[in-house]
């Protein structure tokens, strides 16, 4: 094995597994202590005996408790499409990996645009094509086509922000008696990573302190079982404008809140055709003609769907692939010959 791959499957490892479940038996089973071998085992080592992030405390919602004024002055324009991960998020992730979350695994919340096998569903099938967006591969290749094929249980048509909450909406056939979707997916599947997008349904049918104290609930419980969610905002309804825009405030503020990543996709469909949503049903987002939302052609990415996927993909490669540049030269100069 060579030190630069030596070097790779280290830095992947360290992350995926989580520096609290680190220990010298299990890299020695990784990697052989040749002289690449034992540097990289130090830096490892090294790494891991730097201080963790402290999750920060995570704050339960109240009824009543939504306060208009602390959105006023969001744009959600504003947001960058793709997330910040800060150290709080990469603590949660860390610690659920430690406490025997799947590394491998994702899961996905939200209404029928979630639901739809068009969001995400293509790539389980492995006939992707990434174009320029090649570098996302390693990552779709760590969580494995299964993870992309398989339907979610706390995503559905018809929900609003509460369904997954609700045990009402749990499939008696999988999940137990009294569960949640919300439990039942994160119980069977033990995500490491959860994208979650609400607010299509709701625009019509939940006021802002509804929606914000269920969508706090959902991050709470989420974070609470360290598992790192990952918000989105959701496409404007043309129907009503003005409210998709005050429950994005909403979305983005929670997101603040609880200092977790969120997705602009709001921002991300803006200049496309429509804003990406389809003309004839707006509680859908727009399909190429030859439906391959997984094909990142310039022509396929002006479809909403298509859209959606390549920036849930960048979002999720933010997440899993941290930026090493801090002790990635120092340590590739260690282990490299010369």
């Amino acid at each position: 094995m060579n030190s630069e791959l030596n070097f790779k499957l280290g830095r992947k490892y360290l992350y995926r597994e989580g520096c609290e479940s680190m220990d010298r038996s299990k890299i020695e089973g990784v990697f052989r202590l040749n002289f690449a071998g034992l540097v990289l085992l130090l830096g490892v080592l090294a790494a891991c005996s730097a201080p963790i992030a402290t999750i920060k405390k995570v704050e339960l919602p109240k009824p009543g408790s939504f306060d208009p004024s602390t959105i006023k002055d969001i744009q959600v324009e504003a947001l960058p499409i793709l997330p910040v991960v800060s150290p709080n998020a990469k603590a949660i992730y860390q610690a659920g990996l430690a406490a025997g979350n799947n590394g491998s695994a994702f899961s996905k919340l939200g209404d029928c645009m979630t639901e739809n096998p068009y969001f995400l569903g293509p790539f389980g099938n492995g006939q992707y094509e990434l174009g320029k967006y090649a570098d996302l591969k390693p990552m779709i290749e760590q969580f494995g086509h299964a993870a992309f094929a398989r339907p979610s249980l706390a995503a559905a048509g018809g929900f609003n922000v509460a369904g997954p909450l609700d045990s009402t909406w749990a499939d008696p056939k999988i999940c137990s008696g009294g569960e949640s979707p919300l439990d039942c997916e994160y119980r069977l599947n033990k995500p490491s990573l959860v994208v979650i997008m609400f607010g299509t349904n709701d625009v019509a049918y939940t006021d802002a302190d509804t929606f914000n104290f269920y969508l706090r609930s959902i991050v709470a419980a989420t974070i609470d079982k360290r598992i790192l969610p990952l918000l989105s905002t959701f496409p404007t309804r043309p129907e009503n404008i003005e409210k998709s825009h005050q429950l994005n405030q909403i979305v983005i503020k929670v997101a603040q809140d609880y200092d977790i990543p969120i997705m602009n996709l709001n921002r991300a469909l803006e200049p496309l055709p429509n804003h990406g949503v389809n003309v004839k049903d707006t509680q859908h987002l727009s399909v190429p003609p030859d439906q391959r939302v997984d094909v990142f052609s310039d022509a396929n990415l002006q479809y909403g769907f298509t859209l959606r996927n390549l920036v849930t993909l960048q979002a999720m490669n933010e997440v899993v692939n941290p930026n090493y540049e801090v002790w990635d030269k120092r340590l590739f100069e260690l282990i490299s010959p010369g």
